[in-house]
């Protein structure tokens, strides 16, 4: 029986706000000593009284129109009831009945197709604290509570069960998050747990609309362990059916050194966490005009810069595609294109110079070194004057690679690298020459394959002649050279 795999990804964004949720706490935990960033709010100590951060508001509103969706004239909050010793107050502050954003959608694109991806509902609530858990020779296990994170602004976005792979998870999360970074409302980074991810998978048979029961999978830190842990359950899922086994509705957790997910508990329903209004916070009003002025501060979206750098920059999709994956490299991208120029106007070529050396070279270092753009030492400015001086033929394709390690290293500029390693392109005949006859003399094999008509033998001895001149020598002048002597011979 053929079977077809139904996924909904249900995603929490930590908001980038200076304070929490309901109270003054600064929001900025990471990194401080555990239960600093406290008071009797977070504390969840009795008769205190929660006040909303407007700016969380903001920006849940922001993302929820970025996502296409609705947004709700009421929105409300509600206790969510849960015992777990990682909530201080016995309940959560959430929304449940009326979220301030509804009926949304994201655009995703997986091996050339393009899909809709519906969203359910975006929500506003407040993070738990955090529980680290151990062991100790003679104590046995334990749990150590830090509630700095406790009332941190949480957004949750929840997503319809659209997928139906889990490379179309991981691209819906990869372009979610690109959407968030653009909005400026989050860090949206997985490892260090700002943007998480629970995902609900199940099968049916291809052709029907009776699904097998729902597992909810948690624990996944990555968009790799996201892609695998939900390869794991659909294969586990399937092999259940085919041997007649009954699929349970659970939470199962990813076990990334073992390589599958593992049973925690049975799957609440709605009615176990048994919403309430919230008594404490008073229902808000989101009205017409200031949605309109919140829709009005959304900046360029990925899609949208995408579209507009293959128009105006006439760069290929794939180039366009990945450039504004990430905001910075966009900005950056534009930024080189608009740096020491009159009138902002690029010479011919320039935008596919620099989207090759943006996605070629440096995204290599960048990967590399596991640095940002934004923090990388080369400015856009920088970056320009190696691709004049290669455009002059000042430096040469390979020496300009070599300036360009130094350059991401040390933040210095080209020329002077040029002038210091004495890079600068060789185009007297007398010194290429020089190198050519090394060349030949040393490999004999490669004159003979030539002089047998294999054309591309050449091209392997002006590789030897660019070693021995440490890429400065003129790449057409000693092609040039290397057919004359070789024909002479």
């Amino acid at each position: 029986m053929e079977f077809e795999t139904v996924i909904g990804l249900e995603v929490h964004v930590q908001l980038q706000t200076r304070s929490k949720m309901f109270c003054c706490c600064s929001a900025d935990y990471a990194s401080t000593p555990p239960n600093t960033h406290v008071c009797p709010v977070c504390l969840g100590m009795p008769g205190v009284l929660p006040v909303i951060n407007q700016q969380a508001v903001e920006y849940t509103a922001m993302t929820a129109l970025a996502l296409n969706c609705t947004i709700s004239e009421y929105t409300r909050f509600d206790r969510k009831s849960y015992p777990y010793p990682d909530l201080m107050k016995g309940y959560q502050i959430s929304q449940y009945e009326d979220p301030i954003g509804l009926n949304g959608w994201l655009v995703i694109e997986v091996d050339g197709q393009t899909r809709r991806a519906g969203i359910t509902r975006v929500h506003l609530e407040e993070d738990t604290a955090r529980l680290t858990h151990r062991s100790a020779p003679g104590e046995g296990a334990y749990s150590l509570v830090d509630v700095n994170r406790s009332g941190t602004p949480l957004m949750e976005v929840v997503g319809e069960p659209d997928l139906r792979s889990p490379e179309e998870a991981r691209q819906y999360l990869i372009k979610l998050r690109s959407v968030l970074r653009y909005l400026g409302v989050s860090t949206a980074n997985m490892e260090e747990g700002s943007f998480r991810c629970d995902a609900n998978i199940s099968i049916r048979p291809e052709g029907s609309d009776k699904l097998a029961a729902k597992v909810e999978v948690k624990n996944m830190n990555s968009f790799r362990a996201v892609y695998h842990a939900l390869e794991y359950e659909e294969k586990r899922q399937r092999k259940a059916v085919e041997q007649g086994e009954d699929i349970f509705q659970e939470t199962r957790g990813w076990v990334e050194e073992e390589g599958k997910t593992v049973s925690q508990r049975g799957k609440e329903y709605a009615d176990d966490y048994r919403y309430f209004p919230e008594p404490d916070l008073p229902p808000l009003s989101l009205s017409a005009d200031w949605v309109a002025e919140i829709k009005a501060r959304l900046p360029e979206l990925p899609e949208a810069k995408r579209d507009r750098f293959m128009t105006d920059y006439t760069l290929p999709r794939y180039d366009a595609s990945l450039l504004t994956s990430s905001r910075e490299m966009a900005d950056y991208f534009e930024a080189c294109l608009e740096t020491g120029l009159p009138d902002g106007l690029a010479p011919p070529g320039r935008a596919k110079a620099v989207s090759n050396w943006l996605l070629g070279d440096f995204s290599r270092l960048l990967n590399a070194t596991s640095t940002e753009i934004g923090d990388s030492r080369v400015t856009p400015e920088q970056l320009c004057q190696l691709l004049d001086l290669m455009q002059k033929g000042t430096v040469t394709g390979p020496a300009a690679k070599q300036v360009w390690e130094e350059m991401f290293k040390t933040g210095r500029p080209a020329r002077e690298i040029i002038d210091r390693q004495g890079l600068s392109q060789i185009t007297d005949t007398s010194e290429i020459e020089e190198a050519v006859d090394q060349a030949i003399a040393a490999n004999q094999q490669a004159v003979a394959d030539y002089k047998a008509g294999k054309e591309t033998a050449v091209k392997f001895l002006v590789g030897q002649v660019m070693r021995t001149t440490r890429g400065r020598a003129n790449p057409q002048l000693a092609t040039e050279l290397l057919k004359k002597k070789l024909g002479e011979e």
